[in-house]
């Protein structure tokens, strides 16, 4: 039998490595077009990313010239690479980015070797020791000073990556003159260099499909309109759907789901509005009108949109509570939930297309159509005054400690638990407590563990709650959004105000069709750069 099992163990061996190495050919034989499947997915969520990457290879070609050309690295040397280096930090995917970058290495560059020129000529004046010394003694103020000055806020926002090029350029000067003779001569060749670089690197960014931060600022914030307005409409669509189809979409993950889609953007867009705004300040005016636009008002209006959104998640909870409302309570006040829903969600799109095309928003955009929703559910409310009261005489009900005295543990775990389907006494919470003090072998010791989560939700369901209760949360959730509402139309009819918009036109009808998780998403890493990480 020993034999026998051997044999069959070696003979298994050479099958799983070969069942092995098929596997693993069928994932390299994959690899290739998961590669292809990812370049066209990146590209065709924004194609501008196709023609930057072009306008980066035209210019490392262009710069590279400086190198390659007999005539011109004569001229500059091996400080010629100083050019290329420069496109590689400078050039990003906007044209504030590139300015931003641009403006703060040049001005950084030109104040570091003005300083270190001004040190090298009054070391000189002194000995050979105290040459040193004065020079270690420049170092260490010098660093410290520009050090500290990266802390100011102002400083911090619009100037760190200048203050990084001034202590670096100080310190390979400063240094250097120690040693080179000729340090003056380096100096001015990569001086030009970076200034070659630098000017390549502006009219490419400018002239060639300029890609303008504020126009990516100005549209990501219409989109957010329209992506609060998919996630409220389908989070109150939800609220009144079947319980089959609401089980099918709670399989899914968060990030197929359309409600959390819609405001997570919106959430998450703080530091991106301020990025942008920042880099759009750096821009030269290009609009036809030259008018200055007010980019931290877009910051101002991402803040409230942010606080709008925060109720949006609110509302969004209130699908995934331990204790819903019955499906038959919930059923009395579809209609006008949803009418409500809907004439929020179609000021949220108008607020948007204002944005977007640049007018006025409409006089009308609080219609009476909104109060009349309002006050349909109001009544909706009023005509139910029981379901807001709790019973006393829920004698058909089951308790939830009867439930686990009969060996159902499966009811405990159920996702959704509805405060009608256990009897609100508190005798069920004490004779509960005492079965569960009298168990002593360790089979009861298990239960016990096993049930003591349960303890909060047998505390909270023996109170005597309405079952309509989750719902008022859920409705009173909703007229906040509305409340709430007039806030994001002050910010717009402000912003409009200050950046010039046109008169709203009745006759202006345009149609949106922008998709927020797609041109409109959050850049990459390398489309919104950070100063330090440079």
């Amino acid at each position: 039998m020993e034999v026998n099992s051997g044999e069959n163990t070696t003979n298994w061996v050479p099958i799983m490595k070969k069942l092995h190495m098929n596997v693993l050919g069928e994932k390299m034989k994959k690899i290739p077009k998961l590669i292809c499947r990812t370049i066209w997915r990146v590209g065709k969520e924004d194609p501008r990313r196709v023609i930057h990457s072009i306008k980066v290879g035209l210019t490392l070609t262009l710069v590279s010239l400086l190198y390659l050309m007999e005539p011109l690295f004569k001229g500059f040397g091996s400080n010629a690479i100083w050019a290329v280096m420069t496109v590689v930090v400078v050039l990003e995917f906007t044209a504030g980015a590139t300015l931003c970058k641009g403006l703060n290495r040049g001005l950084g560059t030109v104040l570091a070797g003005s300083l270190a020129f001004l040190i090298e000529y009054v070391a000189t004046k002194t000995g050979h020791i105290f040459r040193a010394i004065f020079i270690g003694a420049a170092l260490f103020f010098i660093g410290a000073i520009a050090t500290y000055m990266r802390f100011f806020p102002y400083i911090k926002k619009n100037y760190d990556y200048g203050v990084v090029i001034f202590l670096l350029t100080f310190n390979l000067i400063t240094i250097s003159s120690y040693r080179v003779d000729n340090v003056l001569k380096i100096a001015h060749q990569r001086f030009y260099t970076i200034a070659i670089g630098c000017g390549i690197c502006l009219l490419m960014s400018l002239l060639i499909f300029p890609n303008w931060s504020g126009e990516d600022l100005h549209n990501f914030t219409a989109a957010k309109f329209e992506g609060l307005a998919k996630s409220i409409e389908a989070c109150v669509n939800e609220y009144f759907t079947d319980e089959e189809q609401q089980k099918g979409r709670e399989n899914s993950s968060d990030l197929e789901d359309p409600i959390y889609n819609g405001y997570k953007t919106v959430l998450d867009s703080k530091s991106f509005d301020e990025t942008l705004a920042l880099y759009a300040s750096w821009e030269p005016r290009h609009s036809r009108h030259c008018y200055r636009f007010p980019w931290q008002q877009y910051v101002k209006l991402g803040n409230v949109l942010r606080h709008f959104g925060y109720t949006i998640v609110a509302l969004h909870g209130c699908l995934q509570t331990e204790i819903q409302t019955p499906r038959s309570v919930r059923v009395m006040f579809k209609d006008p939930c949803i009418r409500l829903a809907g004439e929020v969600t179609k000021a949220l799109k108008e607020l948007g297309d204002s944005i977007r095309y640049r007018r006025q928003c409409s006089p009308e955009i609080l219609s009476d159509h909104l109060h009349e929703a309002l006050q349909d559910l109001n009544n909706a409310i009023k005509s139910q005054p029981k379901l807001f009261i709790g019973s006393k005489n829920n004698t058909n009900k089951l308790t939830l400690a009867t439930v686990v005295s009969k060996g159902q543990p499966g009811a405990l775990n159920s996702r959704k638990v509805s405060l009608s389907s256990v009897k609100t006494d508190t005798s069920a919470l004490l004779e509960w407590k005492s079965k569960l003090m009298g168990r002593e072998n360790s089979k009861e010791n298990y239960e016990r563990k096993s049930l003591r989560p349960t303890l909060s939700k047998i505390a909270i369901t023996s109170l005597e709650f309405s079952e309509a209760l989750p719902f008022a949360a859920f409705a009173s959730l909703l007229v906040e959004i509305v409340a709430r509402l007039d806030l994001v139309i002050e910010e717009v009819e402000e912003l409009g105000r200050i950046a010039h918009f046109k008169e709203y036109n009745q006759d202006d009808d345009h149609v949106v069709n922008v998709k927020l998780d797609e041109k409109h998403t959050m850049p990459m890493q390398n489309e919104l750069p950070t100063h330090a990480g440079d």
